[in-house]
C-alpha cells in the first residue's frame, strides 16, 4: 500500500446545505417591524466512523457542525483524541453510500491501513457544539497522552495583539451569520497559514489541525493558534497534542483549561483584544519588551 494518501481519496464533495442558508425574519427596532432577508450558520450532524483490512466499520462519533472541511474533520478529530497516531495510520477517507442519499453527506468513513482498534475508545462520543466533552464518560478519562511541549518558540507582544485582527479579516461565513467560531493557525511572523469556521469551537480546531495533517505538517511546534471564543480544556488538549505551543483566546479560559495548559506546556492568552491580554501559562515564550 502506498506510503502516502492519493489525492483523489480526500477530495470531498460539496455539502448538501453550504455554511450558510438564507431565511426570513421579522425585524423588531422599538416599536417598529419589518420582514428582510438574513442568513443562518448551518448545523447538522457528522457521523464519524471507522474501519481496517477486513474488519467492520465502527462508529466512533458524532458531532454537530457546520458542513464543508468534513474530511479534515473526522481526522482532526482522530487524531487529536488520540485514535490515530498521524496521517501515515490511514489510506483514505470517504463519504458513505449506505447511509441514503439524504444522509449521504453526513457521514464520514475513516480506512485504516492497519486496522482500527475499537478498545481505544474508552468513553462514548457525542460531541455537541456548545460543549465539547458532553458524553464523555468521567474527567480522569479526559487526558489525551501526549508529551509535554517543549520550550523553543518566542514570539512578541506585538505579533501576538495583531492575530485578532487576521483572524477576523477570514471570517467571511461569521461575517454573513454572526454565529460561528473561528480557529486560525499563524507562523510566528504572523503570517495567517489557515482559519476554519464551524458552529462548534472544537470543531473548527478539529478541521484545522486535520487540515495540517493531511498536509503531512503535525507536529506543529512552530506554530500559534487563535481561537475566536474562549478557551476550553479540550482546545488546550487539541493544541497540546498537535504541538502547538502558544494558545490564544479572545475570551475567557476556563480553570481546567488553565490547569492542562500548565500541566502540557502550553502557553496560555485570554482576553486577547487591542493591545491587553492576560497569559495564564507558560508566559516564557512571549516577549513582552
Amino acid at each position: 500500500m502506498a506510503d502516502t494518501i492519493d489525492a483523489s481519496s480526500i477530495s470531498e464533495f460539496a455539502p448538501l446545505r453550504g455554511p450558510s442558508v438564507p431565511v426570513r425574519v421579522v425585524e423588531v427596532n422599538g416599536g417598529e417591524s419589518r420582514p428582510r432577508r438574513d442568513r443562518l450558520a448551518t448545523e447538522e450532524p457528522l457521523e464519524i466512523r471507522a474501519s481496517g483490512p477486513g474488519q467492520l466499520t465502527v462508529r466512533v462519533a458524532v458531532t454537530m457542525r457546520t458542513p464543508g472541511h468534513d474530511f479534515e474533520l473526522a481526522a482532526g478529530f482522530l487524531f487529536t483524541e488520540g485514535l490515530i497516531a498521524g496521517r501515515r495510520a490511514f489510506s483514505h477517507i470517504r463519504y458513505c453510500n449506505d447511509v441514503g442519499t439524504e444522509q449521504h453527506l453526513n457521514v464520514v468513513t475513516v480506512d485504516m491501513r492497519d486496522g482500527f482498534d475499537p478498545t481505544r475508545m474508552q468513553r462514548n462520543f457525542f460531541a455537541s457544539s456548545s460543549c465539547g466533552v458532553c458524553g464523555k464518560a468521567s474527567i480522569d478519562q479526559l487526558a489525551v497522552a501526549c508529551e509535554q511541549l517543549s520550550d523553543g518558540l518566542v514570539v512578541s507582544r506585538q505579533i501576538i495583539t495583531a492575530l485578532p485582527d487576521r483572524l477576523r479579516a477570514e471570517q467571511r461565513v461569521f461575517a454573513s451569520t454572526g454565529g460561528l467560531h473561528a480557529t486560525g493557525l499563524f507562523r510566528p511572523s504572523g503570517e495567517l497559514v489557515v482559519a476554519r469556521e464551524d458552529v462548534g469551537r472544537h470543531n473548527a480546531m478539529d478541521k484545522l489541525i486535520g487540515n495540517r495533517l493531511l498536509e503531512g505538517e503535525p507536529p506543529l511546534s512552530s506554530s500559534i493558534v487563535l481561537v475566536s471564543g474562549r478557551a476550553s480544556f479540550e482546545l488546550v488538549q487539541k493544541a497540546a497534542v498537535a504541538g502547538i505551543p502558544i494558545l490564544c483566546a479572545v475570551s475567557a479560559p476556563s480553570t481546567l483549561a488553565v490547569d492542562t495548559a500548565r500541566r502540557l506546556g502550553v502557553t496560555l492568552v485570554g482576553f486577547l483584544r487591542g493591545e491587553r491580554f492576560n497569559i495564564y501559562a507558560n508566559a516564557q515564550r512571549i516577549d513582552l519588551t
